[in-house]
C-alpha cells in the first residue's frame, strides 16, 4: 500500500494519530488519522485536525484538557491548541531550548515558568521519573500551557501514558496491528472493527462496576454474552460437530434443536 506502510522513528508499519477521550470512567478512541510520511501533514498537524473536529457539545459541555506525547510538542501544535482554547500538557525533550539560554533540564523547580525558543507565550515545566517495563526509570519532562503547580502538571503528565497503554491493549488484545488488507478501504475497515471490539469490551467491563484494570479476555467474553449470545451458541454448535466422532466412539450422542425460547440441548447415551 504505497504511502501507508513506512518507517517512522525506526519502526516500520502503519502509523496512526489517535484522539482518545477520557470522560470519567469512559475510555473512547474517538477519531484517528493515518500519517503518510514526508511532504504530508505531520502527526502534530493531524492531531490539530482531530481536535478541531471535536464535537461542540463535548467541547462546551466538559472542561477540555489535551494530553499528548513528545511528538506533539511542536510550536505549531502548542499554538494551535492555544488558539482553540484548550489547556495542553505535552512531553518535551530535556534539551528543549529556552529563550533565556540553556535547555529546560537546567530548571531547578517543578512548575517553573519559562519561554521556549520560537514560542510566543510562556509555558510551565515539570518532570518525573517514569518506571519502564524493564524496571528501569527514565526522567521525563512535561510542559503545560496553563500556569499550574508543578505537582498538578506532573500528575496530568503521567496520565498521558494512558494512550500508550491503550495502543498496547488494542494491538495485542484486539488485533489492531494484524490487518492484512491490500487496500486503503480494507485497512480502515479493519481499524474501525478493532476499535469497535475494544469499545464493546470496555462497555461490558463498565457494567461490572469493578475498579482497577480490566482483564480484557473476561471483558470480551462478557461482551459476547451480553450482546451477541447467538455467537456463543454458534461456537458451541461448531465444537459439538467437531467432537461428534469422538463422542460416538464413547457411545454418546448430542442433539441440538432450536425452540421458541432458546436452544434445547438433548444428551443421550446409546449403545
Amino acid at each position: 500500500m504505497p504511502g501507508l506502510i513506512r518507517v517512522y522513528h525506526g519502526k516500520r508499519g502503519l502509523h496512526l494519530v489517535v484522539m482518545y477521550l477520557v470522560v470519567g470512567k469512559w475510555r473512547l478512541p474517538w477519531n484517528f488519522r493515518v500519517y503518510r510520511g514526508k511532504d504530508t501533514p505531520s502527526p502534530a498537524q493531524l492531531g490539530l485536525q482531530l481536535l478541531r473536529r471535536l464535537p461542540q457539545p463535548l467541547a462546551q459541555g466538559f472542561q477540555v484538557l489535551v494530553l499528548a506525547d513528545t511528538g506533539f510538542g511542536s510550536i505549531d501544535f502548542l499554538e494551535g491548541t492555544k488558539q482553540l482554547g484548550y489547556p495542553t500538557i505535552v512531553g518535551v525533550r530535556k534539551d528543549r531550548k529556552q529563550q533565556a539560554g540553556g535547555p529546560i533540564s537546567q530548571l531547578s523547580q517543578r512548575g517553573q515558568q519559562t519561554h521556549l525558543v520560537g514560542l510566543r507565550f510562556p509555558v510551565w515545566v515539570s518532570w518525573f521519573w517514569l518506571k519502564r517495563e524493564n524496571s528501569q526509570r527514565e526522567l521525563r519532562y512535561v510542559l503545560s500551557t496553563k500556569p499550574w503547580k508543578g505537582s498538578t502538571i506532573t500528575r496530568w503528565g503521567k496520565r498521558r501514558w494512558q494512550i500508550e497503554g491503550w495502543f498496547k491493549t488494542a494491538k495485542h488484545r484486539f488485533s489492531l496491528a494484524r490487518f492484512a488488507q491490500g487496500t486503503l478501504t480494507g485497512v480502515y475497515r479493519w481499524l474501525v472493527l478493532s476499535m469497535i471490539a475494544y469499545l464493546l469490551a470496555h462497555w461490558a467491563y463498565l457494567t461490572t462496576a469493578m475498579s482497577g484494570l480490566p482483564e480484557w479476555g473476561k471483558a470480551a467474553r462478557l461482551a459476547m454474552e451480553l450482546w451477541f449470545p447467538h455467537l456463543l451458541v454458534m461456537t458451541l454448535i461448531a465444537d459439538v460437530e467437531q467432537l461428534r466422532p469422538r463422542m460416538q466412539q464413547l457411545g454418546l450422542d448430542l442433539q441440538l434443536s432450536w425452540v421458541t425460547q432458546g436452544l434445547l440441548v438433548i444428551i443421550s447415551l446409546y449403545s
